[in-house]
């Protein structure tokens, strides 16, 4: 026996007979619940007035997973009561990814299914293509799909033989996550969205797409090699996040001083003024940098000219390329200890000096690690005031 849900989806109340009951399990002769598949969850709702936590398809037929043993026996006669808003939901949420996949026919280059699943928030397809799906085609998806709500294409379904289904190269068949729909089958129910896309489908769906409602992208990532993952939200789903965004966007244009329609161009102008910041910041930093450098006190050790001293607000990194610039000009070495709570030296050399050997003595003696070449080396870690650094660099 199975279930009747994908024939007859509208079906919200019936009574059966049960067939087999052990615990909190019950098999019915019929039974409208749907039960887990393909990617569709199992419908919520009552029988015998206990709530129906599961619904799985079984070596007997459907198996009904209760949360508590309704104490029944063969032959009693029972009600079943399906959640009307559970069921219409994943209704609408099951032919908008059919809607979302013939979308992806008239958008993406070898276009197979690679997974779909509904889960009480949002509904994820898997498309397979060799397509970058970027925002572009994103948003086109989610306009496509929405067009489809909107033109009120009928929903149909019917069995047919396995062989003819499989001879339609319009027929889109999802071989994972509809598992059951063809084994051991001489025939496969093709759901078909009049005008739009036809797919081999196991579930319960709208009769027109009318009755979807808005469909809202949420997300997109990639969960393997070739495949696109696209998240999308149904329904009253769809109106809260749209509405979500666009009081984002509402806030984001207030903020801007301009329109949702114009909020691209005063990005992209915040953006570039940003950019026109960030290097004019850069350029002060190095200029301010380079005339500390200049100010740092000389000293001479075995024979060589050194620059040594400490700098602050100023990363090892910014202080090594400035230093290995201005080393030369009117000395033979530079060592600068950096300030504050993780203190580092770095050192530029002519080659007069070995760079490497300076900040091996320093880390040898203050901690800490580090390492370079005899022309650059920088050490950090350093577990001792900077002044103390500087004096032992001095000192020899």
């Amino acid at each position: 026996m199975q279930t009747r849900a994908p024939a007859d989806p509208d079906v919200r109340e019936f009574e059966a007979t049960v067939t087999a009951a052990a615990g909190g399990e019950v098999v019915l002769d019929r039974t409208y619940f749907y039960a887990e598949s393909g990617g569709q969850p199992a419908d919520r709702g009552t029988l015998a007035g206990v709530p129906v936590v599961d619904v799985q398809t079984g070596d007997d037929g459907v198996v009904h997973h209760l949360a508590e043993d309704p104490d029944l026996s063969p032959g009693d006669e029972v009600v079943g009561v399906i959640d009307d808003e559970f069921r219409t939901y994943c209704m609408r949420a099951h032919t908008a990814s059919h809607l979302l996949y013939g979308a992806g026919r008239r958008l993406l280059d070898d276009l197979g299914y690679g997974g779909f699943d509904i889960d009480a928030e949002k509904v994820r397809v898997d498309l397979a293509t060799t397509t970058d799906v970027d925002d572009a085609v994103l948003v086109e998806l989610e306009r496509l799909t929405n067009r489809a709500v909107w033109d009120s294409r009928p929903v149909s379904w019917e069995e047919v033989p396995v062989e003819e289904a499989r001879a339609r190269d319009e027929v889109a068949f999802n071989t994972k996550t509809e598992e059951g729909v063809m084994s051991d089958a001489d025939t496969v129910r093709l759901v078909e969205v009049e005008g739009w896309d036809v797919a081999a489908c196991g579930g319960t769906h709208v009769a027109n797409t009318r009755e979807i409602g808005p469909i809202e992208v949420l997300d997109r990532s990639n969960p393997g090699e070739g495949l696109t993952r696209v998240e999308f939200a149904v329904g009253p789903g769809a109106i809260d996040r749209r509405a979500t965004v666009r009081r984002a966007a509402l806030d984001a244009a207030r903020d801007l001083d301009t329109n949702v329609t114009d909020l691209d161009e005063a990005v992209a102008s915040l953006r570039a003024e940003r950019d026109d910041l960030e290097a004019a910041v850069r350029t002060y930093k190095s200029a301010v940098l380079d005339a500390r450098l200049a100010d740092l006190p000389t000293a001479e050790r075995d024979g060589a000219v050194w620059r040594i001293g400490t700098v602050a607000d100023f990363d090892p990194n910014e202080v090594g390329e400035a230093a290995k610039e201005r080393v030369g000009d009117d000395v033979d070495a530079l060592a600068v200890v950096g300030e504050g709570s993780a203190p580092y030296v770095v050192v530029a050399t002519t080659g007069e000096v070995d760079a490497g050997d300076v900040v091996d003595g320093v880390t040898e003696r203050f901690g800490g690690g580090g390492g370079g070449g005899p022309t650059f080396a920088q050490g950090g870690g350093l577990d001792a005031d900077p002044a103390d650094v500087v004096a032992a660099l001095r000192g020899g």
